[in-house]
């Protein structure tokens, strides 16, 4: 299955080249080697850096200021490089744009908007993302069909030792974002979506030039484990609260965000799509 198939995408016309500018990222390579989503250290970082703040600053709080208490510098560089691809920690790029947007416009859902902006960015955790889509409540985690699924979109490039890391790490990331509770049985449980987390979802599947009911159809949206009815639901409280606008009649649906998009990402979107 194509990285495109798994987002949901699936018209022929769209090129992963074109989506780049959004912070999007193909291929069979990710931050998911050696990391999680790092969810407590993007938590902190977020919390040190105000909204405003550009890419410098993000670097200056990790390696400089070491707002994340590692021990050496080399151990803060490296934290900074896996952040940044990662997330990016860059306001010129949508993804991570929209993601410090809704970071900061919902506290309990941020497992969730990690995870997200990961999907997006992060073909490895991708990836895995059929395995824990498949699986109902109360299933233990299956880590063959993880090591299949990485091993498949890999194309068998990863020797069985690095595998096994990013197995142990795309399952802690599913964990961090509330899919997954346990220790050493990790249980799948489902998430409970906020209309942050689903504005977030439904604007990444906008980012990729999907429209109107298509967007309930993608990736982002599967992953917050609610139907399209439910999602509607949340996707209209989403446009009291100010982060869409959605309207629904006829059997047709428009959503769009202007609301929140800027004048960058609106020519970016216009002339890609």
């Amino acid at each position: 299955m194509s990285d495109l198939q798994i987002l949901g995408v699936a018209r022929s016309d769209v090129e992963t080249v074109a989506l780049e500018p959004f912070g999007f990222k193909f291929g069979q390579k990710g931050a998911h080697t050696s990391r999680t989503i790092m969810l407590d250290e993007l938590t902190a970082l977020l919390h040190q850096c105000p909204a405003s703040s550009g890419r410098a600053d993000y670097a200056t709080a990790v390696v400089e200021q070491n707002c994340l208490a590692k021990h050496t510098v080399a151990t803060r560089q490296l934290t900074l490089q896996r952040l940044s691809e990662m997330y990016a920690l860059d306001p010129a790029i949508p993804i991570f744009r929209l993601l410090r947007f809704f970071w900061d416009a919902d506290e309990k859902t941020r497992g969730q908007l990690a995870l997200l902006a990961a999907l997006a960015r992060d073909p490895l955790l991708r990836a895995t993302a059929p395995a824990v889509l498949s699986m109902q409540p109360g299933d233990e985690i299956a880590r063959q069909k993880f090591t299949e699924a990485l091993r498949n979109a890999t194309e068998g490039r990863l020797n069985d030792s690095i595998l096994d890391k990013v197995v142990r790490n795309t399952a802690s990331s599913w964990t961090q974002s509330g899919h997954f509770e346990g220790r050493s049985r990790k249980m799948r449980v489902r998430v409970h979506p906020s209309p942050a987390s689903t504005a977030f979802a439904l604007i990444l599947g906008y980012l990729m030039g999907l429209r109107g009911q298509n967007l309930f159809e993608t990736l982002f949206t599967r992953v917050l484990d609610r139907d399209v009815s439910e999602l509607t639901f949340l996707s209209m409280d989403a446009k009291r609260l100010g982060f869409l606008d959605i309207k629904s009649g006829g059997g047709v649906t428009v959503i769009s965000f202007d609301c929140i998009l800027n004048e960058q990402e609106k020519r970016l979107i216009y002339g890609a799509h």
